[in-house]
């Protein structure tokens, strides 16, 4: 069996928590945009991704969001935004009156995340694609100008289908970007079908590893995984991605692996019955 970095008990607790907790804002967020639709899916298998990294190695607050010493963080899969909206609204920096206005007129949480660094969101992303191209530039500035900032991005595996995704997976190695993280989400969906009957691209861990990159395929819904994926990597000229084996819809029974979910509308009835089964993951 594979040893894994030990996280300790209370910190996964409380990443767990925080985990739970994402996916009911991420449902609140949807069933409040009402008949404007919500990326549900794809949001809910993130949701333990990222509350991994904001909880454990990635510290923001209100007070350092503008220091330029700090790490930088990357939602490439944009319309994965519940996830991001959420994490940062349980950090403090996104109100509940704002959580409940996702989607609607004068809105500053839009479909796809607009930069607003004073509510966390330091990069704004809409075409697909374009997120990793913006992690290599900015960790190859940090590496020019010897300073020790990470950078940590999130891709969806439907997004690897883009050219200018594969452009920066090869430019990472060229330039030993061993301060660049990324995670795959690796749902197997993507908005029209699975990734088999779009364009399958299996193998992503030889293949990146044939890039030159430290590639590794974890669970992406162990805690403790993503924990050792982020701790364990650092300082050995290679840049660093993890293909996050998840369940599109996570946490969710009706909604897993079900993607009819990717984006749509969510009731009352199916709100409720939704909310019920995550507050039984707290009990």
């Amino acid at each position: 069996m594979e040893e894994f970095m030990q996280i300790d008990l209370d910190t996964k607790k409380r990443v767990k928590l925080v985990a739970n907790t994402v996916r009911k804002k991420i449902l609140l967020m949807a069933f409040s945009a009402g008949q404007s639709s919500a990326h549900i899916g794809g949001a809910l298998s993130s949701a333990d991704i990222i509350s991994t990294l904001y909880e454990t190695v990635f510290k923001i607050n209100k007070k350092n969001i503008h220091d330029e010493e700090k790490d930088r963080f990357i939602l490439s899969k944009g319309h994965g935004c519940l996830t991001y909206y959420a994490i940062l609204n349980h950090l403090g920096f996104i109100t509940d009156d704002e959580l409940l206005t996702f989607e609607k007129d004068g809105s500053i949480l839009l479909g796809h995340p607009v930069k607003n660094r004073d509510k966390g969101i330091e990069f704004s992303n809409g075409s697909l694609g374009m997120g990793l191209s913006i992690g290599v530039g900015l960790a190859i500035g940090y590496k020019r100008l010897n300073k020790k900032n990470n950078v940590y991005v999130i891709l969806g595996d439907g997004e690897c289908n883009e050219g200018s995704v594969w452009e920066s997976f090869m430019c990472a190695n060229k330039f030993n970007l061993d301060n660049l993280f990324v995670f795959i989400d690796n749902n197997k969906f993507q908005q029209t079908g699975s990734n088999d009957e779009i364009l399958i691209n299996n193998n992503l861990n030889d293949k990146l590893s044939a890039f030159g990159w430290n590639a590794k395929k974890i669970n992406g819904h162990s805690i403790e995984e993503i924990y050792d994926f982020l701790v364990t990597n650092k300082n050995n000229q290679k840049p660093n991605i993890a293909i996050c084996e998840t369940i599109k819809g996570k946490g969710v029974s009706f909604i897993e692996n079900n993607n009819d979910w990717h984006h749509t509308v969510l009731t009352k009835k199916n709100y409720d019955i939704a909310i019920n089964e995550l507050n039984k993951n707290e009990a």
